[in-house]
Order: structure tokens, then sequence, then C-alpha cells
């Protein structure tokens, strides 16, 4: 990997495709939990699965949230590789991660094709800056291969889009319907203009399995249909944010820090794998004789030795 170039492209284009980022090997065991999460293929074409029909009629009913039930693809969406391409393309190396989700998708259960669109609305209370301390960065990670029938993202390059306004903010595809009353409070964040050179620029991230895709907030783009014969696509999405930025979250991870698959992830997280999600560090007011006592009984199997350190002058 080209970090130098990377980011480049990044700040170039709103987005960059890096296809094969994680090797196999560091895709194996995230792959082999997806089956706690979501059906296989098979399963779910031969109705073999219970859990089929959560995923039909809606395109977002196949996505499963952090912390997952597999450690390993809670893991992944912390891996060392995958924070320090975020912290260089977000300019900052204090980060947190403030949404991470699976998702999988099926042939035939809902209609994946997406208008083209920035995620902003619900990533930030403000809008997307390219300001220094202030970028969120969103990835795709892909856990299997995502050729074109498979449904991959496609992007557009900022050259087609810098111009255009914070509202509206979809696109619609040509001669779709919008799909909103005109009293509708919210109508102006839908156009249901001429947009076909949007489309026509739009790019595919198209790729095999261990693909990663970064993209701001400002980048339009959208899902495509799945229409592989019983297909399956299975991605993780990822989202990382400076520290500081406060105006950037979907929720506090307090509301699932008592859920099994989260103190599973955190007996196996390093020290600075949990200042992801704003665990102190070690010098911290935070830690003393009392913090780090009610925090070996709250968490039996941390290593707490890392915040039993002051930091170093």
């Amino acid at each position: 990997m080209d970090t130098n170039e990377d980011c480049a492209r990044w700040s170039r284009d709103g987005f960059v495709v890096l296809p094969g980022f994680f090797a196999a090997e560091d895709l194996a065991s995230a792959q082999a939990g997806l089956e706690a999460l979501h059906p296989t293929a098979a399963a779910f074409h031969d109705g073999l699965d219970p859990r089929r029909r959560r995923y039909v009629g809606d395109e977002f009913a196949g996505i499963d949230t952090f912390p997952f039930a597999s450690p390993a693809l809670s893991l992944l969406a912390v891996h060392p590789r995958l924070t320090d391409l975020a912290a260089a393309l977000a300019g900052h190396d204090d980060l947190r991660m403030y949404q991470a989700e699976t998702w999988a998708k099926y042939t035939g259960a809902a209609d994946y094709d997406q208008d083209l669109h920035r995620d902003y609305l619900n990533h930030t209370v403000l809008v997307p800056t390219d300001a220094a301390g202030c970028r969120q960065v969103e990835m795709f990670v892909y856990l299997c291969d995502v050729p074109e029938d498979l449904g991959p993202p496609h992007l557009v390059p900022r050259e087609h889009t810098r111009h255009l306004p914070a509202r509206p903010n979809w696109y619609l595809r040509p001669g779709a319907d919008p799909g909103v009353a005109p009293a509708d409070d919210l109508r102006a964040f839908v156009t249901a203009g001429d947009t076909r050179a949007l489309y026509d620029a739009e790019v595919s991230a198209a790729g095999p399995a261990g693909t990663v895709v970064a993209f701001g907030l400002d980048t339009f783009h959208r899902g495509t249909g799945v229409t592989r014969p019983r297909g399956a696509r299975f991605t993780m999405h990822v989202n990382y944010r400076p520290a500081s930025a406060d105006w950037a979250l979907r929720g506090p991870w307090a509301d699932r820090s008592h859920d099994t698959a989260w103190y599973r992830f955190v007996e196996r997280a390093t020290a600075s794998q949990l200042t992801l999600f704003g665990f102190p560090p070690a010098g911290h007011p935070f830690w003393n004789p009392d913090t780090l006592r009610a925090m070996a009984q709250r968490y039996p199997t941390l290593d707490l030795s890392p915040w039993e350190k002051p930091l170093a002058p």
C-alpha cells in the first residue's frame, strides 16, 4: 500500500478503492464467523435457515451491528492496518470508531439498487468538511468477492460533485419517482431532475475479498443490485472520526456495553484498539486504584497493565 498515493486519490476523488487490502489469512477467521450472524447463500436460497425471513423485503434488514456475535469480526473492524489507513486519510492519529456493521445481501431478497446520495444526514449533526482534524472516514470491507453482479457500491469522483450544494442530498436515477409529497418537509433533500451526468460519471468499486473502499461524507455513492443467481454478498461497514469531533456519532457504545458480544470483544482487544471506543489512555485521571479494581471486576480477563503505567514524560 502506498499511503501517500492513497491519500492523494482520496483528496482528489473523495474515495479510494484498495483491492485485496486484507490478505486471505487476515480474513479467514472473520469469514468463518459470518455464519453466526447471517445465513449462507445456499441456506438462504434453499430456505434451510429460519433467519431467512428477516432479510426479505427490506434492503437494510441484512445489517448486524457491532459488537458482533463473532469476536473475529469485531476485531477485524479495529485491525491495525485498517485504523492506520483511517488515520492517514483523516489526517488525525487520535480516532474513535463511531459505527461498525456487517451487511448481508441476497439475490431476490430486496431491491438493493439505490439512488446516488451522501451519508452525512445520519452521520453528523453538521455538514461534511475537509477541514484538518474534522474529517470522517467511511469504509467498506469486502468479506467475499464482490463482482458487478453482487452489488458493489458505485461512487462519483469529486470533480463531478464538488459544486453541488448541501441539499438536495439524493439525486434520483433518471426516470425514478421521488416518492415524496409536495408538502413533505424533507422534499428539498430529494431531486428528480436531470441526473444523467452524475450516473454516467460513477465508478464501480467491484473487487475481490479483502478489498477496502474508503470514502468521505461528501462523496456521492450508491448501492447497486444483486443479480447473480443464488447470490449473496457479505461486507463490513466501518466508520471513524477524530476523537474531538463530537458532532459525528450514530449512538453511544455504552448502549451495547453489557452485551455478551461486547465482553468477548473487550477481552481480546488491545489497549490501543479500546481507545477507539473512548477508553482513556494511561496516565488519564480516570485511572486510579479504585477504577482499576472495579475494571478487573467488570472485565476479569482484560489485561489492565497498560493503564497501570503512567504516560511517558
